[in-house]
């Protein structure tokens, strides 16, 4: 597994995740709050998009996972 692939599965889990406590008719409803961190997920994967730097790619990268 490499950097670019984990980071989708991470970003989408998160998505996911954040969608899930924050939807009032999801089973696991937790508060609306959550969706701000949808909002930042995919802010974040905009950024990265226009400017081609993702901490997320520096954390993976320092943790030992293959660039690419």
């Amino acid at each position: 597994m490499n950097v670019p692939r984990l980071r989708n599965i991470i970003a989408g889990f998160f998505i996911m995740l954040s969608l899930a406590l924050g939807v009032q008719a999801s089973p696991v409803f937790h508060h609306v709050y959550w969706l701000w961190f949808t909002l930042f997920v995919g802010a974040n994967l905009f950024q990265s998009g226009i400017t081609n730097w993702c901490l997320m790619d520096k954390i993976l990268g320092s943790c030992g996972v293959p660039k690419g």
